[in-house]
Order: C-alpha cells, then sequence, then structure tokens
C-alpha cells in the first residue's frame, strides 16, 4: 500500500534527505577527507568562497530537512555540497536588455560614459532572471562591454512588509559581489516563481534632487503575471515589491524618469493593445490612465508598447516603441509625447526604425526586436535590442536624424 505521502517505497521513518546526510556520516575519515577535497577543487573556481556557501548550506537544512546532529567542520561542508546545485541562468537566451548611466561615472576617458546594462537571461525550464553587464560609450558612438565575471553571486534574500502578507516584497543584498555582472536576481516569491522578465530601468529624480534607480518588471507565477517594481540607490542592495491597482495585471509598464505636475507618471499597455499614460501619488498604485497612441502602421496593427522608459529632451518626451505586425513580427519605431501633456502624440516614425533581416530572424523566439530601454549621450540615442530573444547588440542614432524620420 502507498504511504499516506502517496509513494509506495518511501521511508516514513527516515526521509530522503535524512538518508543522503547518514551516507555521508558513515564515511570513513580517509574517504571523507577524499571526496570533501575533490568536490572543493571541482567547484572553486567557480564560486568565490565555496567552503562559505556550503556550510551556509547546511545550517539552512539543518533541523528542517535533516536532523540536528554533531557533525565535524568537513561533515558539515560535504553535506552541505549535497543540498547544492548550480543553475545556468542564460543558457538558453540572453535578451531584451534595459540601459542607464552607471552610478560612478570617475576616471572615465574624455567624452565617454559608462552605462549600466540589464538583461533577461533565461536558463532551464523557461525560469527568466535580472542579469547586468557594464560597459563604456566611447566619444565617437562606439560601445565597449566588460567581460562578465565567471563567478556569480549567490544572492541573500529577506522579506520586508511581512505583515502586508507572504508576498509583499523581498530585500537582496549583493554585499558579497566583486563586480556588477556578479549579481544575479533569481525569483523567490511565489509570483515570480516562473520568471523575472524584462526589467525596464530608469534614473529616477525625485523633486528633492535625490536619484534613485527604478525599474519596472514582469512577475509570472506560472498560471499569472503581474508587474512589481525594483529599487536601487547603488545596484547593490536592491528592493523587490509589487505594483497595486487595476493597471498592473498586465505587461509593459515603464516609470518616467521625474514627476510631472507633483504626480508619479508612468506609461501602460494595460489593454495588451495602446500605449497608456498613467499618473498616480503612490509610485506602488496605478489604476485608470488615458490612450496615448494607437496601432496606425501595418507592423504594429497587432498591438504597439513602449520599449522602456521615456527620455526626456527639449522637443517632449521621446519613448521607442515597439510594434507588432503580421506573423507576429516584432518592429522597434519611436514616437515623441508633449513635454507638458505626456498623454498627447506629437510624432511618430512612419517606418521601423529596427526590424530583423532574414539571417536575424531565428532564435529562442522568432522574428523578435525588442528593447527594455535607451539612454542619451549627448545628442546621440543609445539603443540595446535583442533579436530573436536570442542575443543582444547596440545602435547608436543621431537624435536629430530619429527626429527627422518623425510624421
Amino acid at each position: 500500500m502507498p504511504s499516506k505521502d502517496g509513494y509506495k517505497y518511501a521511508r516514513e521513518d527516515r526521509p530522503r534527505s535524512q538518508r543522503i546526510a547518514d551516507r555521508v556520516l558513515g564515511l570513513d575519515e580517509q574517504t571523507l577527507k577524499d571526496e570533501l577535497d575533490r568536490v572543493l577543487r571541482d567547484f572553486s573556481g567557480r564560486h568565490r568562497n565555496v567552503s562559505s556557501l556550503f556550510l551556509r548550506r547546511f545550517h539552512e537544512v539543518e533541523g528542517i530537512d535533516i536532523c540536528e546532529c554533531q557533525v565535524s567542520d568537513e561533515q558539515a561542508l560535504l553535506i552541505g555540497a549535497h543540498f547544492c546545485h548550480e543553475y545556468s541562468y542564460e543558457a538558453a537566451a540572453l535578451f531584451n536588455p534595459s540601459i542607464v548611466a552607471h552610478p560612478d561615472q570617475s576616471d572615465v576617458p574624455d567624452g565617454a560614459m559608462r552605462f549600466v546594462l540589464s538583461l533577461r537571461g533565461v536558463g532551464e525550464g523557461h525560469i527568466s532572471s535580472i542579469t547586468f553587464r557594464t560597459g563604456l560609450c566611447l566619444a565617437d558612438g562606439s560601445i565597449t562591454i566588460n567581460p562578465p565575471s565567471p563567478r556569480p553571486v549567490v544572492l541573500a534574500t529577506e522579506d520586508i512588509f511581512a505583515e502586508r502578507g507572504p508576498d509583499a516584497g523581498i530585500r537582496v543584498k549583493c554585499d558579497g559581489s566583486h563586480d556588477l555582472s556578479e549579481i544575479v536576481i533569481f525569483p523567490t516569491t511565489p509570483s515570480q516563481r516562473s520568471g523575472i522578465e524584462d526589467l525596464r530601468l530608469v534614473r529616477f529624480m525625485a523633486d528633492d534632487g535625490t536619484a534613485t534607480y527604478h525599474g519596472t518588471y514582469t512577475a509570472f507565477s506560472g498560471q499569472a503575471i503581474r508587474q512589481e517594481l525594483l529599487s536601487t540607490p547603488d545596484f547593490r542592495h536592491f528592493e523587490l515589491r509589487p505594483l497595486q491597482g487595476d493597471a498592473t495585471a498586465s505587461k509593459g509598464m515603464a516609470l518616467f524618469p521625474r514627476p510631472i505636475d507633483g504626480k508619479f507618471s508612468m506609461l501602460g499597455r494595460e489593454d495588451n493593445e495602446n500605449i497608456w499614460f498613467l499618473t498616480s501619488t503612490d509610485m506602488h498604485d496605478w489604476s485608470g490612465g488615458a490612450k496615448a497612441v494607437d496601432p496606425r502602421w501595418p507592423w504594429e496593427f497587432v498591438q504597439i508598447g513602449n520599449c522602456g522608459s521615456p527620455i526626456e529632451i527639449e522637443e517632449g518626451w521621446l519613448v521607442i516603441t515597439h510594434g507588432v505586425g503580421a506573423v507576429r513580427n516584432y518592429c522597434i519605431g519611436a514616437c515623441l509625447l508633449d513635454r507638458n501633456n505626456p498623454a498627447k502624440l506629437l510624432a511618430r516614425t512612419t517606418q521601423p526604425l529596427l526590424r530583423s533581416d532574414m539571417d536575424e530572424r531565428e532564435g529562442y523566439v522568432p522574428n523578435v526586436a525588442y528593447s527594455c530601454g535607451s539612454m542619451l549621450h549627448g545628442r546621440r540615442l543609445v539603443l540595446p535590442y535583442a533579436l530573436a530573444d536570442s542575443f543582444t547588440t547596440f545602435v547608436t542614432i543621431e537624435l536629430d536624424q530619429l527626429l527627422a524620420a518623425m510624421d
């Protein structure tokens, strides 16, 4: 007869996790030492402070998954190693980039700008994480990307606002990282269980002059999606909180870089077809809104949405857009909104700025050209974008040339 947990061969007196620990505890001293040396040798080049990682994992499972026990340091490390596994968070795809100026602009070449690039990495099981790169946009418009660190950091999280419920938000601490490319924000809450998708970063300047980096993203639980907000002052300490309101149950929200008339402002796509302009007195609560841009040209007949936060220029609010046309073909365009009334459309591109060509259509998701954010370097637009949801590249466009292409 099956046991009460449904497994015919389960041993209720000794759960599997405990049996694994017992096998380690049953090793003689020399075998234990040899096996631990081998494991440490195999993984010390892949992780910083791998011994600390294994020991922390042992203490996480002791008394919960396995019985509390008297163990040597070597036994604790090897037990902890048996309850760890690696995850290749970019193994399947790396796409949908967003870009902002780096908070540290020291020691950059004349006329250059250091930037932070966020990306959506997809690994085993189609799970999406947030990953980062850094680089320079040089005075001539060329782009250099710093090589990523081979040692991603395992991040510590903690619940915040626990009194509001089990899924009210988390803080992420990255004090152990040496390089921004080591930081990976992996889904941990119930709402994020199947992925954190399409971060749209913006440097937000409050009315009091303080700057904070915010980024809206889509949290996917496996059954439902919702918009959430990442906030960080320094790209080392992060806060992730859900957004509330009837406009937040879809994809593609993007925050304006400053308050407008004393209110927070956002672009959204709550009807999955048009771009909407929303305002709120609470950055975490969004409802209502006014339609600002709707599909007009064949390459956006299915839907139109933003490719990141609006960029303030002398002429108004520049919005890089995506349009979806026949055969779910994604293209990138642009429009200009009124600076004082962003619900008012001033001009838009009549043809796509970018579309995938025949050699670039195949990939993780075919026929897609997409971005989650761009930035200005002087009067030059720096636009990172992904093709076929598989890889990311850059294009730079002179702002005057872009505006001239609008009607």
